[in-house]
């Protein structure tokens, strides 16, 4: 009997673990350990190695790492301030417009770099006091930035994708392509709003006065966005025309992104080795929190809690259909997005729920994209959205965590709204295929 109700008393422990601070990847080793002797005796530590053994050799997940220096790079450059400096000058003259191209920019630069923490750090350090500047009300300011530094977590090529695509078992490729549809029309729903709230209140999102003294000439913004169109390109076509897999795409991204950088004038040997520590820390911090959520998931299967999973699922279905046992999953996810950030969704429940699912019929590459909108989400709920950390830690003085808060919901309402329609409307995910 206590055997059976180990796997319940694991996500207890964790959870409470998790809430009372104690850092991700040793909570969830930690835990797995002593329930894994408690489970399967000292046997356990034979299995454990094979188990990291494959994590490690997996060839998919070398695109992480990859991806991750891209960023890095392209953020470091300084070509993320060229492209957000050309672009709010360029929509400057629309009531709203450089809220708007704040969401533009975070979207090329989520499409270029996929790291939250570096687009929210850099839009928030230059964009942020420039609107406050211009007269656009803080929680606007500060609730575009926050929700456009989320977009690369849906629009390719995301680091989320390919960790959920490997838990999954769904080609990387499909899912960059199924996600293009669901994030640009995150993209026009931002902007839309951005417009109708500037249309409302437009002391609160005034126009910007077009500068000729600045020179604003067509060469410069082609100077400004190209790079990264490029970049987009060369990384994104290679996949999409089958040319090269995600990882050799991501590393054609990672030598594009430092040449891109050597044009630019901004390389050096100290940025080279910011970039290189910069990709190891947050590289590692990746791969050991997913091997503890190995761990966690080889005790769990092992205790039968998969099992668990399975026949509470399969009775939902049975009595309500699959289409409200998915809906009730995405809404468990998105509330538990208040708490635990996509990592730890991606690792510990996407596992553990993902093959229930598809068992019940449900397409694994609609899921996939479902669950990655899902998690854009967690960036933003508090207390624990990462994207409302960063944000808050650049923020210029004046602005408290009050604004952040107001100004970050209508955009969740909007990425809910994103979540409904990529629900009621699978085509968008499997029209590109």
């Amino acid at each position: 009997m206590f055997i059976d109700l180990l796997p319940l008393l694991m996500f207890v422990v964790l959870t409470v673990l998790l809430m009372a601070g104690f850092p991700v990847a040793f909570t969830l080793l930690g835990t797995s350990l002593c329930f894994g002797l408690i489970g399967f005796g000292w046997g356990f530590f034979n299995l454990l190695p094979l188990r990291i053994w494959g994590i490690m050799t997996n060839g998919t997940l070398l695109a992480v790492p990859l991806f991750i220096f891209m960023g890095v790079m392209l953020e470091r450059s300084g070509l993320a301030e060229e492209l957000l400096d050309t672009m709010g000058m360029l929509f400057g003259r629309v009531k709203g417009g450089l809220a708007v191209s704040v969401v533009i920019v975070g979207a090329l630069l989520g499409a270029s770099t996929g790291i939250v923490g570096a687009t929210v750090v850099t839009m928030g350090l230059l964009a942020v006091p420039t609107m406050l500047k211009r007269g656009y009300s803080t929680e606007l300011a500060c609730g575009t930035v926050a929700a456009s530094g989320t977009l690369g977590q849906i629009i390719p090529p995301s680091i989320v994708l390919i960790l959920i695509g490997d838990i999954v078992g769904v080609p990387v490729g499909d899912l960059f392509l199924g996600a293009v549809l669901p994030g640009l029309v995150l993209v026009l729903l931002y902007i839309g709003y951005i417009l109708i709230y500037a249309r409302l209140k437009p002391a609160s999102a005034p126009t910007i006065a077009w500068d000729d003294g600045q020179g604003l000439m067509w060469s410069r913004v082609a100077k400004a966005l190209f790079p990264p169109l490029l970049l987009m390109v060369g990384v994104l076509g290679s996949i999409f025309a089958g040319i090269a897999s995600p990882t050799e795409a991501a590393a054609v991204g990672a030598v594009g992104a430092t040449c891109l950088a050597l044009v630019h004038g901004g390389f050096s040997l100290k940025m080279v080795d910011d970039v290189a520590r910069s990709t190891m820390q947050l590289t590692s911090m990746v791969f050991i929190v997913l091997v503890g959520a190995a761990a966690f998931g080889l005790v769990f299967r092992g205790t039968g809690g998969d099992g668990l999973v399975r026949h509470a699922l399969g009775t939902l279905s049975a009595g309500l259909g699959p289409w409200a046992v998915l809906a009730i999953v995405m809404l468990f996810i998105f509330i538990i997005g208040f708490f635990l950030d996509f990592i730890e969704i991606t690792f510990i429940h996407v596992p553990v729920l993902a093959p229930v699912m598809v068992d019940l019929g449900i397409d694994p590459l609609w899921l996939c994209i479902l669950i990655a909108v899902n998690l854009q989400t967690s960036f933003l709920t508090p207390p624990f959205g990462f994207s409302l950390f960063y944000l808050r830690a650049v923020s210029p003085p004046g602005v408290t965590t009050a604004h952040i808060y107001r100004g970050i919901i209508p955009f969740v309402l909007l990425q809910l709204v994103g979540l409904l329609l990529v629900f009621f409307f699978p085509g968008m995910v499997t029209c590109l295929l």
